[in-house]
C-alpha cells in the first residue's frame, strides 16, 4: 500500500475511532512486530495470511476461525453441516452488527459471497470459491451454499474469509478505508511503520484482553529480535534458528520453533525457457544440497522437502516420496539433456526481508547452480512489488523464492495454487489437473487421498519447483504474554493474553 493510500485511509477513519485512541491510552497495550507492510485493507484483495489478512481478522468478523490448537471454532457461524455432497448448511448468531448498525446476517454473508464470485471484482480470492454455484438466504440466520462439485475443505477455507458491511462499501473503498465488526477498530497508521488498533467498544463478541495493539512493520530480522530484547515488542515471529537461544539465555524473553505449515521453494516460472524443460527443471533439483542448507542455516531445525510443496501436517501428504538427492553428477547429465546451461544469467526474483533467512538461502542455491554451470542473476524486491509481479502483471521471473501455506491445511487449497488456470501456478499440466478435480470429486476421504497421492507423483517428477523445506515457525515473546505457538501464519492479538 504506497503513501497515498495509506494517507487517504488515515483521512477516512471515523472520529469516534480516534477519540477512542485517548480513553484506551492508559489501558493494556499489546505491541506486534511483523515482517511486512500491510498491502491492502480489502480482505478480498489478499492472501497473505502473516500480513494483510492477520491484520484484518481483529477488524473484520469471520464465520469460522482456527483456534491455537488448529481446530476449526465457531465465531459468526454457531453451527455448520453438510447436508449432502453439494449443499452445505449454516447457522448464523443472532445478534451481530456491523459498527455502522448494518446486522451481520445471513443477507451480509450472501452479499459478501456474490461481491468475491463477482467476475467484475477479480478479487484475490475469487479461486477459492469457484466452486460455489449458489449461496441462498434461508432466514436471517440461516443460509445455504450449493457446490458444482463437492467441497469438502470449505469450512476450513471459510476461517480465511472475512466480511465487509455491505451499505459500508458502497459508499467506500475497502482497499484503503476500513470500518469494523470485529474485535478492534483500525484507528491510526503511520506508513511503513505501525498500525494501531483499540478495542471495540461495539464487539458483539467476547471483550479483548488487550485495550490497544500496535502492530509494528520491522522487516529486518535482527531489528525484530533487538526491539524484543529491548522490551519495544511484545511478539516477534521469523526470527533466525540461531538467535533462539540468545533470546532465552538473555532472561528477558522467550523464544522458539515449532513445525510449521509452510514449505520453502524455488518457484519456476515453466512458461519462460529453460524452464519450460522438465529436465532441466530436475537437474535444478539435483543441483542443490537441502541437507546442507538444512544444517547450515537452519540449524537442523528444518525439514527437507520430500519433493512435494505440503507438510505432514496436510490432508493429502504423499509420505512415500522422497527428496531429490543431492547428486551434481546427476544434474550435468540431465542439463546436458536439456541442451546445456543458457549463456546469459537466468533472472531470479527474491522477495526481501520476507522468508526467514531468505537471503542466505537465495545465495547458497545460487551458488550451487552455478557450480553446474547455471549462472543466475539475482533481482531483490519488496514483497508487495513481488506480488504485484507475481498477480498483476504476470510476469515471475524463471526463478523465484516463493512460500506457500493454505489454512484449510488441505490438499484442495495448497496443490490448487499449481492448478491448470489459476493465477499462482505458472504451470499447466492435464494430469496433475485432473488428479486435483478427482480429489474433489467426492468427500470419501480415501478417494480424495488416492487422487492427491498421484497429484503429488506427477508434481515430484515435472518438477514446477525447487523442493527446499518445510520453514520451521519461529518466534520470540515478552514474559509480559502467554501465546500458544503455533505452525501456520495467523498473528492475531486474540490468541495472547496477559502473562499477570
Amino acid at each position: 500500500m504506497d503513501r497515498k493510500m495509506i494517507s487517504a485511509a488515515i483521512a477516512a477513519f471515523s472520529l469516534s475511532a480516534l477519540m477512542s485512541t485517548t480513553a484506551l491510552a492508559e489501558g493494556k497495550t499489546l505491541t506486534i512486530g511483523i515482517t511486512n507492510t500491510i498491502n491492502t485493507f480489502d480482505p478480498h484483495m489478499t492472501a497473505s495470511v502473516g500480513t494483510d489478512l492477520s491484520l484484518l481478522s481483529h477488524i473484520y468478523p469471520s464465520l469460522v476461525l482456527r483456534a491455537p490448537d488448529m481446530k476449526i471454532v465457531p465465531s459468526l457461524a454457531t453451527e455448520w453441516k453438510s447436508v449432502d455432497d453439494l449443499t452445505w448448511r449454516i447457522t448464523l448468531r443472532s445478534d451481530a452488527t456491523f459498527n455502522d448498525g448494518e446486522k451481520i446476517d445471513a443477507e451480509a454473508v450472501k452479499w459478501n459471497f456474490d461481491r468475491v464470485r463477482d467476475p467484475a471484482l477479480n478479487a484475490r480470492i475469487k479461486a477459492w470459491f469457484a466452486l460455489i454455484s449458489d449461496v441462498k438466504v434461508i432466514s436471517p440466520t440461516e443460509l445455504e451454499i450449493k457446490t458444482s462439485a463437492p467441497y469438502p475443505a470449505m469450512i476450513e477455507q471459510l476461517s480465511m474469509f472475512f466480511l465487509l458491511p455491505p451499505k459500508w462499501a458502497a459508499e467506500h473503498k475497502p482497499a484503503t478505508e476500513t470500518a469494523s465488526g470485529g474485535p478492534y477498530v483500525l484507528s491510526s497508521v503511520k506508513p511503513g511503520e505501525s498500525f494501531t488498533l483499540n478495542a471495540n467498544p461495539q464487539y458483539w463478541g467476547d471483550k479483548p484482553d488487550f485495550d490497544q495493539v500496535v502492530i509494528r512493520v520491522i522487516p529486518e530480522p535482527a531489528s525484530r529480535v533487538a526491539a524484543l530484547l529491548a522490551g519495544e515488542v511484545d511478539f516477534v515471529n521469523s526470527i533466525p534458528t540461531t538467535e533462539i537461544q540468545r533470546i532465552k539465555d538473555n532472561g528477558s524473553a522467550q523464544a522458539g520453533a515449532v513445525p510449521s505449515t509452510r514449505t520453502v521453494f524455488i518457484k519456476f516460472n515453466t512458461t519462460k525457457p529453460p524452464l519450460d524443460n522438465r529436465l532441466f527443471r530436475q537437474a535444478l533439483n539435483y543441483a542443490v544440497d537441502k541437507e546442507g542448507i538444512v544444517k547450515a542455516i537452519f540449524n537442523d531445525q528444518a525439514e527437507i522437502a520430500r519433493c512435494e510443496v505440503m507438510s505432514k501436517t496436510y490432508f493429502g501428504f504423499n509420505p512415500h516420496l522422497k527428496p531429490y538427492p543431492y547428486d551434481p553428477d546427476k544434474a550435468a547429465e540431465l542439463l546436458e539433456q536439456a541442451g546445456g546451461a543458457p549463456s546469459e544469467p537466468i533472472e531470479f526474483d527474491v522477495p526481501s526481508g520476507t522468508y526467514l533467512n531468505g537471503g542466505e538461502v537465495v545465495q547458497a542455491v545460487a551458488s550451487q547452480l552455478e557450480e553446474i554451470g547455471v549462472k543466475t542473476k539475482i533481482v531483490e524486491m519488496q514483497f508487495s512489488a513481488y506480488m504485484d509481479k507475481y498477480l498483476k502483471t504476470k510476469d515471475l521471473a524463471p526463478l523465484s523464492l516463493l512460500s506457500q501455506a493454505w489454512p484449510t491445511i488441505d490438499a484442495d487449497g495448497l496443490l490448487t495454487l499449481f492448478a491448470p488456470g489459476n493465477m499462482y501456478a505458472y504451470w499447466d499440466n492435464a494430469d496433475f489437473g485432473k488428479a486435483l478435480a478427482d480429489g474433489r470429486s467426492t468427500m470419501d476421504k480415501s478417494k480424495r487421498q488416492e487422487a492427491y497421492k498421484k497429484a503429488t507423483e506427477v508434481m515430484c517428477d515435472e518438477a514446477p519447483a525447487l523442493f527446499l523445506y518445510t520453514q520451521p515457525a519461529t518466534f520470540g515473546l515478552s514474559k509480559r504474554i502467554t501465546w500458544t505457538p503455533r505452525g501456520d501464519d495467523w498473528v492475531r492479538a486474540f490468541d495472547m493474553k496477559p502473562a499477570n
